[in-house]
Protein backbone atom coordinates (compact mmCIF):
# COMPACT_ATOMS: atom_id res chain seq x y z
CA UNK A 1 0.00 0.00 0.00
CA UNK A 2 1.34 3.13 -0.95
CA UNK A 3 1.71 5.89 1.46
CA UNK A 4 1.09 9.71 1.57
CA UNK A 5 3.96 12.44 2.46
CA UNK A 6 3.99 15.75 2.95
CA UNK A 7 7.26 17.02 0.98
CA UNK A 8 9.05 20.36 2.66
CA UNK A 9 11.49 22.55 1.75
CA UNK A 10 14.32 24.35 3.83
CA UNK A 11 14.79 27.59 3.15
CA UNK A 12 12.20 29.92 3.90
CA UNK A 13 9.68 27.24 5.33
CA UNK A 14 11.82 25.38 8.02
CA UNK A 15 15.30 27.38 8.18
CA UNK A 16 15.07 30.97 8.54
CA UNK A 17 16.90 32.28 4.85
CA UNK A 18 17.57 35.92 3.63
CA UNK A 19 15.34 36.90 1.34
CA UNK A 20 15.70 38.21 -2.04
CA UNK A 21 13.68 40.05 -4.64
CA UNK A 22 12.29 36.45 -6.30
CA UNK A 23 13.76 34.14 -3.98
CA UNK A 24 15.37 32.87 -0.67
CA UNK A 25 19.27 32.47 -0.57
CA UNK A 26 19.53 29.99 2.24
CA UNK A 27 22.43 29.84 5.12
CA UNK A 28 25.70 28.62 4.26
CA UNK A 29 27.60 28.70 7.46
CA UNK A 30 26.16 26.52 10.78
CA UNK A 31 26.40 30.04 12.28
CA UNK A 32 23.74 31.00 10.00
CA UNK A 33 21.55 28.12 10.43
CA UNK A 34 18.33 28.52 12.54
CA UNK A 35 15.56 26.64 12.40
CA UNK A 36 12.63 28.75 12.00
CA UNK A 37 10.66 29.11 15.33
CA UNK A 38 7.66 27.07 16.08
CA UNK A 39 8.10 24.41 12.62
CA UNK A 40 8.48 21.33 14.66
CA UNK A 41 4.64 21.15 16.17
CA UNK A 42 3.19 21.54 12.71
CA UNK A 43 5.38 18.65 10.89
CA UNK A 44 4.86 16.85 14.10
CA UNK A 45 0.81 17.27 13.42
CA UNK A 46 1.13 15.75 9.81
CA UNK A 47 3.09 13.00 11.18
CA UNK A 48 0.20 12.16 13.16
CA UNK A 49 -2.00 12.33 10.70
CA UNK A 50 -0.55 9.10 8.70
CA UNK A 51 1.71 11.88 6.49
CA UNK A 52 5.64 11.17 5.73
CA UNK A 53 7.99 13.88 6.26
CA UNK A 54 10.38 14.47 3.50
CA UNK A 55 12.10 17.09 3.08
CA UNK A 56 13.60 18.08 -0.17
CA UNK A 57 16.15 20.90 -1.21
CA UNK A 58 18.28 22.52 -3.91
CA UNK A 59 21.59 23.32 -1.91
CA UNK A 60 24.18 24.20 -5.10
CA UNK A 61 26.29 26.15 -2.30
CA UNK A 62 27.81 23.13 -2.24
CA UNK A 63 28.83 22.82 -6.36
CA UNK A 64 29.98 26.24 -6.15
CA UNK A 65 32.32 26.11 -3.12
CA UNK A 66 30.50 28.34 -0.97
CA UNK A 67 30.22 25.24 1.59
CA UNK A 68 31.25 21.98 2.53
CA UNK A 69 29.09 18.53 1.94
CA UNK A 70 30.35 18.36 6.23
CA UNK A 71 29.16 21.49 6.72
CA UNK A 72 25.55 20.75 5.03
CA UNK A 73 24.93 17.25 6.87
CA UNK A 74 25.64 19.01 9.80
CA UNK A 75 22.98 21.49 9.27
CA UNK A 76 20.82 17.87 8.33
CA UNK A 77 21.71 16.48 11.67
CA UNK A 78 20.79 19.61 14.05
CA UNK A 79 17.21 20.05 11.77
CA UNK A 80 16.68 16.26 12.51
CA UNK A 81 17.53 16.82 15.43
CA UNK A 82 14.22 19.40 16.21
CA UNK A 83 12.38 18.67 13.48
CA UNK A 84 10.20 14.94 12.84
CA UNK A 85 11.60 14.04 9.47
CA UNK A 86 11.20 10.56 8.13
CA UNK A 87 13.84 11.46 4.80
CA UNK A 88 16.02 14.31 3.46
CA UNK A 89 16.54 14.64 -0.14
CA UNK A 90 19.23 16.92 -1.31
CA UNK A 91 20.15 18.18 -4.70
CA UNK A 92 23.86 20.09 -4.18
CA UNK A 93 24.08 20.88 -8.31
CA UNK A 94 23.81 23.96 -10.08
CA UNK A 95 21.49 24.93 -12.46
CA UNK A 96 24.29 24.41 -14.95
CA UNK A 97 24.76 20.64 -13.91
CA UNK A 98 21.37 19.51 -15.51
CA UNK A 99 21.09 17.60 -13.71
CA UNK A 100 17.46 15.52 -12.90
CA UNK A 101 17.33 15.91 -8.90
CA UNK A 102 17.82 20.17 -9.17
CA UNK A 103 14.04 21.76 -8.50
CA UNK A 104 11.98 22.65 -10.27
CA UNK A 105 12.65 19.24 -11.88
CA UNK A 106 10.60 16.64 -9.88
CA UNK A 107 13.57 13.69 -9.44
CA UNK A 108 13.94 14.42 -5.26
CA UNK A 109 10.52 13.81 -4.95
CA UNK A 110 10.13 10.90 -7.67
CA UNK A 111 13.59 9.02 -5.83
CA UNK A 112 11.92 9.49 -2.01
CA UNK A 113 8.56 8.03 -3.71
CA UNK A 114 10.49 5.54 -5.11
CA UNK A 115 12.20 4.79 -2.07
CA UNK A 116 9.38 4.86 0.17
CA UNK A 117 6.52 4.05 -1.54
CA UNK A 118 4.78 7.33 -1.87
CA UNK A 119 1.37 7.68 -3.53
CA UNK A 120 2.43 11.52 -5.51
CA UNK A 121 -1.30 12.17 -6.04
CA UNK A 122 -2.46 11.95 -2.40
CA UNK A 123 0.95 14.23 -0.80
CA UNK A 124 1.56 17.85 -0.86
CA UNK A 125 4.53 20.17 -1.02
CA UNK A 126 5.23 22.91 1.73
CA UNK A 127 7.41 25.41 -0.28
CA UNK A 128 8.21 28.71 -0.94
CA UNK A 129 9.18 29.49 -4.33
CA UNK A 130 8.29 29.14 -7.75
CA UNK A 131 10.48 25.75 -8.35
CA UNK A 132 9.14 24.03 -5.34
CA UNK A 133 5.28 24.50 -7.03
CA UNK A 134 6.95 23.66 -10.35
CA UNK A 135 8.92 20.31 -8.85
CA UNK A 136 5.42 19.37 -7.20
CA UNK A 137 3.10 20.44 -10.25
CA UNK A 138 5.56 18.09 -12.38
CA UNK A 139 5.16 14.99 -10.32
CA UNK A 140 1.20 15.45 -9.51
CA UNK A 141 1.81 16.91 -6.11
CA UNK A 142 -0.15 19.57 -4.43
CA UNK A 143 1.52 22.35 -4.06
CA UNK A 144 0.94 24.58 -0.72
CA UNK A 145 3.01 27.79 -0.99
CA UNK A 146 3.80 29.69 2.16
CA UNK A 147 3.46 33.48 1.24
CA UNK A 148 6.25 36.20 1.20
CA UNK A 149 7.22 39.29 -0.09
CA UNK A 150 9.75 37.51 -2.88
CA UNK A 151 6.19 34.84 -4.12
CA UNK A 152 3.59 36.86 -4.45
CA UNK A 153 4.47 37.18 -8.27
CA UNK A 154 2.79 34.44 -9.05
CA UNK A 155 -0.63 32.17 -8.47
CA UNK A 156 -0.96 29.21 -6.82
CA UNK A 157 -4.03 27.86 -5.14
CA UNK A 158 -3.11 26.84 -2.23
CA UNK A 159 -1.17 29.89 -0.46
CA UNK A 160 -0.88 29.99 3.36
CA UNK A 161 0.70 32.56 5.64
CA UNK A 162 2.88 30.02 7.82
CA UNK A 163 3.83 26.43 8.44
CA UNK A 164 1.00 26.03 10.55
CA UNK A 165 -1.90 27.13 8.56
CA UNK A 166 -0.37 24.78 5.74
CA UNK A 167 -0.42 21.82 7.82
CA UNK A 168 -4.11 22.64 8.97
CA UNK A 169 -4.96 22.65 5.45
CA UNK A 170 -3.21 19.58 4.74
CA UNK A 171 -4.66 17.59 7.51
CA UNK A 172 -8.13 19.36 8.12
Amino acid sequence: MKRRAVFLDRDGVLVRATPFQEYAHGPLTLEDFAILPGVAEPVRRIREAGFLTVLVTNQPGVARGQMTRETLDEMHRILRASVPLDCIEVCTHQDADACLCRKPKPGMLLSAAGNLGIDLQASYFIGDTRRDVDAALACGVTPVLIDWPYNRSFDVLHRVRDLSEAARLITG
